[in-house]
């Protein structure tokens, strides 16, 4: 949204109720602490409102803070926006700081509008503040759902679901002897569509699906609304900071969050209530899925550890912590790939030697695959998702590099400005798999980088408890495709295009290649 479209005449009276409640409720610090060291620098902010003119005047607000801490030549920032102080880092020494060495500070989340309506209400583990209700749903998620045991539990379904996806895209190029194009963007989000559902629901699709095996008009939307709560959870809506606008809705923020939301709603609840019902009713009295396993869980009394309203705010959170980084990093990886052939023959020259040509790659071959879990590694690091991790919100004032940081304070670490760091990274800007090499562990799935020099996965107090999950679909996704499919460059296109999208850091168009069935693979089909 231009600055010069936003609706002034009606955001002064709620910028003055703005002002005034901030007068009232905030107090600038008061610890003599801040007389002695300085906040990070920063822009300027107004008297009381801060940056709200330039987080209105300058979209997408995460392009303006790098070109920010760019010209301030500075690996910290502090951007007060209202009463809070939101300090971006790009120094991995830094953010090593506050997520390991302080973590305990720099635990908490912030209250705001994006998170409500997603976590229906704080109801969630990733997105609710600390308390007890955050300590039940972490308690639950890493014993009950992404631990080891469950990832084991789970694997036919996702074997089901790479096979499936390899069967999909040779329905695509099967007819043509000269291969026909595949849109990688469908491929790799319809194979994180397809597991989500199947670890939750049991099931490939809420609707028949295509005949070649493709996503329905009912996958489709499903996924869209994923990617459009993703989109805008945390992406500096004024109503995160001044939620005395609410009333507004300046930005759309909220009705866009409300209708995806909703579109996400209307395929999950009724499984999910329907479920319950035939557990209630005796109807059911084996667990099938991660659906089953939340609602069987019981509390010391053999009373329901979790109402209907926590599961499906806990489900859909979940959904969206795991399609993201799969598809994101297996597009970007195949693109830069495409524009390096070699780096394609490398990757698939390993694949023929430690799995061969006549078997389809497992899940148990992936530690092996040093190189390939190197190419998704390398998309962590230059092509991340999201231009910053979930807001870790400070619990009292502290000090950090000599910098006084506040207490209430947002800090968000710039995942492109921590893979693309030039003083960490040599050549930061090129797509080199060879430079993560020796941290493969053949014995191990876990792409996380626990010095942050980049971001992949949360560290920490807060850390993301699916690493093994999003490291495996990751792995496995690109090493089907490149196991099972030669891939060029569409005719009349001399490079793939690698220019971010405008509002993020996707791709600015879907992946388009030309993809062709290896032959030994293609007869393998028959046992897909």
């Amino acid at each position: 949204m231009e600055f010069s479209s936003t609706p002034w005449i009606l955001i002064f009276p709620g910028l003055m109720a703005s002002v005034i409640a901030t007068l009232v409720i905030r107090k600038l610090p008061t610890n003599p602490e801040s007389n002695s060291f300085p906040l990070p620098p920063g822009p300027k902010p107004w008297p009381f409102i801060g940056c709200i003119y330039q987080v209105l005047r300058y979209k997408p607000t995460f392009r303006w803070i790098q070109k920010v801490m760019y010209e301030m030549n500075s690996e910290i920032a502090c951007i007060r926006i209202c009463g809070v102080h939101v300090i971006p880092v790009t120094s991995p020494e830094l953010a090593r700081e506050f997520l390991k060495k302080q973590d305990t500070i720099f635990s908490n989340r912030p209250i705001c509008m994006s998170a409500e309506i997603v976590g229906g209400g704080y109801l969630t583990t990733v997105l609710a503040p600390l308390g007890d209700h955050y300590k039940k749903m972490k308690r639950i998620v890493v014993s009950s759902v992404l631990s080891t045991a469950k990832h084991h539990w789970l694997h036919n379904k996702r074997i089901e679901e790479a096979d499936h996806i390899v069967s999909y895209v040779y329905n695509q190029c099967k007819d043509s002897a000269n291969g026909d194009l595949v849109n990688l963007r469908i491929a790799a989000r319809h194979y994180c569509g397809n597991v989500v559902r199947r670890m939750f629901f049991n099931k490939r699709f809420f609707g028949k699906g295509m005949e070649d095996g493709g996503p329905g008009a009912e996958e489709v939307e499903h996924i869209e609304a994923l990617f459009t709560i993703l989109e805008h959870l945390y992406s500096f809506s004024i109503l995160d900071f001044v939620p005395w606008l609410r009333i507004l809705d300046l930005d759309g923020h909220e009705k866009i969050l409300r209708t995806a939301v909703a579109s996400t709603q209307k395929y999950h609840d009724p499984e999910i209530e329907k479920r319950a019902q035939m557990w209630e009713n005796g109807l059911k009295d084996e667990e099938d899925d991660l659906l089953d396993v939340l609602i069987r869980l019981k509390d010391g009394s053999g009373r329901p550890t979790l109402t209907t309203e926590e599961i499906k705010a806990q489900i859909t959170e979940l959904m969206l912590a795991t399609v993201d980084n799969p598809s994101n990093a297996v597009e970007w990886a195949m693109a830069e790939m495409l524009n390096q052939p070699e780096l394609l023959a490398k990757a698939t020259e390993e694949l023929d030697t430690i799995v061969g040509r006549h078997r389809l790659v497992q899940e148990s071959d992936l530690p092996q695959l040093k190189y390939l879990k190197a190419c998704i590694k390398e998309a962590f690091r230059l092509h991340p998702f999201a231009p910053f991790n979930v807001p870790h919100v400070s619990t009292q004032e502290t000090i950090v590099a000599d910098y006084f940081i506040p207490k209430g304070s947002h800090v968000i670490l710039s995942r492109p400005g921590l893979g693309r760091n030039p003083r960490i990274w040599e050549d930061a800007l090129k797509y080199k798999p060879e430079r993560h090499l020796k941290d493969m562990d053949e014995c191990k799935m876990d792409l996380n980088d626990l010095e942050l020099n980049m971001f992949a996965f949360s560290t920490g107090r807060r850390g993301c408890p699916g690493v093994q999950l999003g490291s495996t679909l990751s792995v496995m996704l690109l090493a089907r495709l490149l196991q099972c499919f030669t891939w060029k460059i569409p005719s009349g296109l001399s490079r793939i295009c690698l220019i971010e999208s405008g509002n993020g850091l996707t791709p600015a168009t879907p992946l388009i290649a030309v993809a062709k069935p290896r032959l030994a693979i293609s007869l393998a089909m028959k046992n897909v």
